[in-house]
């Protein structure tokens, strides 16, 4: 079995060069699983590192924190894995590392759709949060609906969700403009800047801003997730609720997958996702129901 040696730099100035080492096999989907527990670390990719309530490390204790890496220490002890890391990387990056077996999973943040499964080649466990969109403006701008925003720019993140419900508000007509950046804190910062009127990202990170930013608000109802025109009718036949953040695996590591499903599942019959969730103030009524 080849070995690969993936030395990663953190995005976030905390972050530090990090060389991890990530058995990648092709021959069997059975040999996923069993390797991963032969090293003894579950590796998962991190995109947005520094993001609360995601994942963020405290630099005083070391530690990393966040209803992420509790969920990812909860699934590594669940399917038997004694330890496990984090990756950290750019956005862009964590698919094409997954298939290239730089790292064994994704779990950071990321949506499960039919693109990202039939166009990028991944596989996806059942969700563990439902993410939906907010507009968020500055305190003090005269924005009091998104319909106020018709003349103006506004900022999401590359490669998201999010993204493409700002795109659909420039199709709509509800906005002029949209700028997309590589990392999720860009875009507040293009807004703090006054390069844009507002930022449509999640809920969970607006939560995270509301509390360092004191400054901002949402405007308007939120948004659920909408698919590509191109991937709608896809997506209306998936068993998941879109907008839902899954655990990505590669296509061949199907007992990895299932092994993942069983933790989830076991962690919603007995509390533990819901008690996670609720620690970082991140559980609402939409994480209740995350499939069809």
């Amino acid at each position: 079995m080849k070995r690969r040696i993936a030395n990663l730099m953190g995005i976030m100035a905390a972050a530090a060069v990090i060389a991890v080492t990530v058995p990648h096999s092709r021959a069997s989907a059975e040999e996923c699983l069993p390797a991963i527990k032969e090293r003894g670390v579950l590796v998962s990719a991190n995109g947005l590192m520094g993001l609360k309530p995601f994942a963020w490390k405290n630099e005083q204790t070391g530690q990393y924190e966040g209803f992420e890496p509790e969920l990812l220490a909860e699934i590594a002890k669940r399917i038997g894995v004694p330890k496990w890391d984090y990756a950290i990387t750019d956005w862009t990056t964590m698919i094409p590392g997954l298939k290239a077996g730089r790292w064994d999973i994704i779990l950071s943040g990321m949506s499960v759709t039919q693109e990202r499964i039939q166009g990028g080649g991944i596989n996806y466990s059942n969700p563990y949060f439902m993410l939906y969109d907010t507009v968020i403006v500055l305190k003090d701008s005269p924005y009091k609906t998104v319909e106020d925003l018709k003349d103006k720019t506004v900022a999401s993140t590359l490669g998201t969700m999010d993204s493409i419900n700002a795109h659909k508000l420039k199709d709509d007509g509800v906005v002029a403009e949209v700028m997309d950046f590589n990392t999720f804190g860009e875009p507040f910062q293009a807004l703090r800047n006054g390069q844009v009127a507002a930022v449509v990202l999640d809920q969970a990170t607006y939560q995270a801003q509301e509390e360092e930013m004191s400054d901002v608000r949402v405007i308007g109802t939120p948004l659920p997730y909408i698919a590509k025109a191109e991937w709608a009718d896809a997506e209306k036949t998936a068993s998941y609720i879109l907008g839902g953040t899954a655990v990505g695996v590669r296509q061949e590591c199907t007992d990895l997958v299932d092994a993942i499903n069983k933790a989830l599942a076991d962690m919603d019959a007995d509390g533990t996702r819901k008690a996670i969730l609720e620690k970082y103030g991140a559980w609402d009524d939409n994480q209740a129901v995350l499939m069809k």
